[in-house]
């Protein structure tokens, strides 16, 4: 989305066509009835809802999804989890007190012990060296597109064991470009095979969630990480990486994973 703006430069101002960043509103209806209210950035808005339902636990897998479609008259404002058949969910449970803003990941949930959803040790792999780990902020960086372009958008990517991107996705939410990851990949292979999440921004308690949700061992971020991020790492088996980059980063729990 294209912007007029002024642009002052050694304090000499100049107008010009500046990128924003779209960010609107979409509402997440279960049986009719309202869930959440996500500010994210349009497109790839069914494996949001897919990624959504899976990492905060309202689904254990894509299997028990039949399909995220729109509903209502304004189109790409809101969407239905269609349950597959002989799936039961009470959707009070999950519905939310408050919408969940671009930087917040888990507004009106009412406790830590009802955040922790389904989250489980995940599996024991990958083996993980140095270098790979150090070429994974290049590699996604390579399909942020988005980015550069408006140098204001977030991004979640997953690398197999071997540093190969498999997706990237983007979104102003942190939590939305991790939801949209996993739903794209869910929708193609579940469960996940051993892979690495790679996110633009710090590591807090509700992505590493997110990750060990899905079936994600490990996580790395450009930023640091939350003291309860890593205790959540810790007590499941993670490897937490934060401060990834320019060649130097942070393991926080989960070093066994380096060969």
């Amino acid at each position: 989305m294209k912007r007029r703006i002024t642009r002052y430069t050694d304090g000499t101002a100049e107008v010009v066509d500046d990128v924003l960043v779209a960010e609107a509103p979409v509402e997440l209806r279960l049986g009719g009835v309202p869930i959440a209210v996500l500010m994210r950035t349009p497109g790839h808005d069914e494996e949001l809802g897919l990624g959504f339902a899976i990492t905060e636990g309202i689904v254990i897998g894509p299997h028990e999804v039949a399909g995220v479609t729109l509903a209502g008259d304004e189109a790409g404002s809101r969407y239905e989890l269609e349950l597959s058949d002989g799936v039961v969910i009470d959707p009070e449970q999950f519905r939310r007190n408050l919408f969940t803003s671009s930087s917040c990941g888990v507004c009106g949930k009412a406790s830590i012990d009802a955040v922790r959803v389904t989250a489980r040790h995940v599996p024991e792999g990958p083996v993980l060296t140095a270098a790979l780990v150090e070429s994974l902020p290049d590699a996604m960086r390579d399909h942020q597109d988005a980015f550069a372009e408006s140098g204001s958008i977030h991004a979640a990517a997953a690398f197999d064991p071997s540093g190969k991107a498999l997706a990237v996705r983007e979104d102003v939410g942190r939590h939305n470009a991790v939801d949209k990851l996993v739903g794209h990949l869910a929708s193609t292979s579940w469960p996940l095979a051993p892979m690495v999440m790679m996110v633009s921004g710090r590591i807090s308690f509700e992505m590493v969630q997110k990750a060990a949700v899905a079936g994600v061992p490990v996580i790395c971020g450009v930023s640091g990480a939350s003291s309860l991020a890593v205790d959540l790492g810790e007590e499941l088996g993670m490897t937490v990486i934060g401060f990834l980059r320019g060649g130097t980063f942070n393991v926080y729990c989960g070093a066994n994973r380096f060969s």
